[in-house]
């Protein structure tokens, strides 16, 4: 059975991944949204992409009490 912290790193390690993949994809949808002029949608987006990095940032400090 592997150690409790090893779980944690690669869950941690997981949700890493999976954030920094969802701020990549806010990314690309702030892009389409900016060439089709949509302002509020732009500004949304924009919002949740900061969250998503706060939240990576969280993460990686290991101040988030993390759970799927």
């Amino acid at each position: 059975m592997a150690p409790k912290v090893a779980e944690k790193n690669t869950d941690l390690e997981a949700s890493c991944e999976k954030v920094a993949f969802i701020r990549q994809m806010l990314g690309e949808l702030h892009q389409m949204a900016e060439r089709e002029n949509a302002e509020m949608l732009c500004y949304l987006i924009e919002m949740a992409y900061v969250e998503a990095g706060d939240l990576q940032s969280r993460i990686d400090s290991g101040s988030v009490g993390h759970r799927n």
